[in-house]
């Protein structure tokens, strides 16, 4: 194949729009393979696309048969999720590529609830997922996950995460008896986070999600000094006064220099369970408004849907619970949005090749 037809068939898929990033597909090509008029095309995509792999590949098949030179197309995608920058001089996570904090400005939004389906709805697309629940004070990942037990210590420094639904998770409810409460200062709070981060024996993850207690308190302020986080996920519902606090989680992370990578309206309409019917109780438009006036994207919305509360609650959220409903599909669409997103920022450097060391040329005898 020429250096022209090449371009040709570059050209044109750069001209086909991935709905997850906004970018063309030109930049993603591998290899491009030609007999007579039949084209084969590899596409390697930097985020985990399980769920809309077959869509994709039929939007840039159609775009390549559309020109008059090609009489048919195959087109293969793959995905490989890449490391990326975090901020200020902080070093990646050992076994971590990427952490991604989902945050609220206030309780009751249902932020864990969005963290645990993220977390299985992005290992649903194809990722290795972890979760790490920072809400130290109220943890509720353990229930919600339908982990039981405490972890094993192999060496009596480290522990081993566990793996409800196939996600590595590990919070300080496993450490604790259920009803105990914890009744830290904010110092014994922020060293019971790190230890929990840095003493856990993640296993080769490509994304982990820190689900972050509601506000802007301790554990925030050590996650944007100590925790090497690539992005952030804000989750809000369409009330006022949620979108009030919401602004100032988005705020919080500017200061520290953590992207947001979008936001996610939770509670955006009530489903009756009855007749079906969809209403707006929290008022509309809220998020959509909220992102244009900083510039981040809605990553998706989610109803208020009684099944959600109650799988969430029976230890198997509703991804897991219902893969094939359409709230699941909602789920998926949202991760694809926010590793799509994150997939968009600068790669981290640190993750290089080492030192290297060359040597010169032997003596001469």
């Amino acid at each position: 194949m020429t250096a022209l037809d090449q371009d040709r068939v570059r050209k044109i898929l750069d001209g086909v729009v991935d709905p997850h990033t906004g970018a063309g597909f030109g930049g993603c090509v591998r290899a491009v393979g030609v007999d007579g008029a039949r084209v084969s095309v590899d596409l390697q995509l930097a985020y985990p696309v399980q769920g809309a792999r077959e869509d994709l590949s039929r939007r840039a098949r159609e775009a390549l048969e559309a020109d008059a030179a090609i009489d048919s197309a195959v087109v293969s995608i793959t995905s490989r999720v890449q490391s990326h920058q975090v901020q200020g001089k902080l070093a990646p996570l050992a076994g971590v590529k990427n952490i991604i904090a989902v945050a609220s400005g206030k309780g009751g939004v249902g932020k864990s609830t969005v963290s645990a389906n993220l977390a299985l709805a992005l290992a649903a697309e194809g990722a290795r997922v972890g979760v790490l629940d920072a809400d130290i004070y109220g943890p509720s990942q353990p229930r919600m996950l339908g982990a039981e037990g405490r972890p094993d210590s192999p060496d009596g420094k480290t522990i081993e995460p566990k793996t409800p639904h196939g996600l590595q998770m590990m919070s300080i409810g496993l450490l604790v008896e259920e009803e105990t409460p914890m009744i830290w200062r904010g110092p014994m709070v922020t060293q019971a986070l790190t230890q929990l981060l840095n003493d856990t024996r993640w296993n080769a993850l490509d994304y982990l999600i820190l689900d972050l207690p509601p506000g802007t308190g301790d554990i925030q302020l050590t996650m944007a000094q100590k925790i090497p986080v690539a992005g952030a996920v804000i989750v809000t519902t369409p009330q006022d006064i949620a979108l009030l606090d919401a602004r100032k989680a988005l705020k919080m992370f500017e200061k520290v220099e953590v992207p947001v990578l979008g936001i996610v309206e939770n509670m955006a309409t009530h489903v009756c369970s009855n007749c079906g019917h969809e209403e707006h109780i929290f008022g509309e438009g809220g998020a959509a408004r909220m992102g244009e006036q900083y510039e981040v994207p809605v990553l998706g919305s989610l109803p208020l849907d009684i099944r959600i509360r109650e799988q969430a609650d029976s230890g198997a959220p509703t991804v897991v619970a219902m893969p094939e409903s359409d709230l699941t599909a909602r789920y998926r669409e949202i991760a694809r949005n926010t590793a799509a997103r994150l997939s968009l920022r600068p790669r981290n450097k640190s993750l290089g090749l080492g030192k290297v060391v060359v040597q010169g040329a032997p003596p001469q005898h």
